[in-house]
């Protein structure tokens, strides 16, 4: 049976020394904090973690140390696997079996090729064939530069072996009010854009994956499950109270000013990114500390 995917996910950073090596130790303890504050689950190898300038060894560590605590704490794992080349993904997605505690792959719209839509259908109806798991569909046009109008997402939420999207278009546009409109049952549509993580819950999304949670996680749970059982009046105000730490946190591109602003807070042993990412400004990274 196919997991239902409900609450919140937390994106995980990939924590690294002073020397930028990977840090194990700081990655299982944000693991189990996420986790003891709310978090249904975590979301391994996603953009937040770096998952691009990681090497395969480091991958398969961050792997096997947050399936452990997931699997000791009952919670979901989703693992970022995919690219825009479909055989590659299909092999990274077969891969994932050596994972039993993974609930689902997180697999982005193929990028910079900018196939047709039809393509993008025809990519996930294949690797949705050949997973060793579900997948959640990852929307980010302005990171894949291939915009999906609602009648391919409705289509892609269709396919069997899809479970969900996470949905991130930088805006709630007539596209997604569309496809919340007409999404079949079972299917979750997971916030994806954080400032926009409320407006989306209102639609009737089942969660998010949200990078901010990194942060304040009680209180984004807090939000998701206000918004999930109709408190309309608190869930807004959390949106509210919530929505300036999320911008101050994608004040420069992700994830460094939350590594920094973890940093800052005792979470993780240095605030190291790897290039072409750069270390957040001092000032970005106090104006996000200001509101945590």
């Amino acid at each position: 049976m196919e997991p239902s995917l409900q609450g919140l996910y937390v994106p995980l950073v990939t924590p690294f020394t002073d020397d930028g090596e990977l840090a194990p130790e700081a990655l299982e303890k944000l693991a189990h904090g996420v986790i003891d504050a709310g978090a249904a689950g975590i979301v391994a190898l996603g953009t937040t973690g770096e998952h691009a300038t990681l090497t395969a060894a480091e991958r398969h560590a961050v792997l096997d140390v947050v399936a452990r605590a997931c699997r000791e704490r009952g919670a979901a794992l989703i693992v970022g696997a995919g690219s825009n080349d479909t055989a590659r993904t299909a092999r990274e997605l077969r891969d994932l079996a050596a994972w039993p505690d993974v609930s689902a792959a997180l697999t982005v719209v193929p990028y910079y090729t900018r196939p047709s839509e039809e393509g993008v259908v025809a990519h996930f109806t294949r690797l949705a064939s050949e997973s060793a798991v579900p997948l959640v569909v990852y929307n980010i046009p302005y990171r894949t530069g291939r915009t999906l109008g609602a009648a391919t997402l409705l289509e892609l939420a269709s396919v069997p072996g899809i479970i969900g999207v996470k949905h991130a278009v930088g805006a709630v546009d007539q596209d997604t009010v569309l496809m919340m409109a007409g999404r079949p049952a079972g299917f979750a549509v997971l916030a994806g854009d954080d400032v926009f993580a409320s407006p989306l819950l209102a639609l009737g999304a089942a969660g998010g994956i949200l990078a901010s949670a990194h942060l304040r996680t009680a209180e984004f749970a807090e939000m998701i499950g206000a918004w999930q059982a109709g408190r309309a009046a608190q869930a807004r105000e959390l949106g509210h109270r919530l929505a300036p730490l999320s911008a101050a946190l994608f004040a420069e591109p992700n994830p460094a000013v939350i590594k920094g602003a973890q940093h800052a807070l005792g979470q993780i042993p240095s605030p190291v990114v790897r290039l072409p990412l750069l270390a957040a400004r001092q000032d970005t990274v106090s104006a996000a500390v200001s509101l945590c």
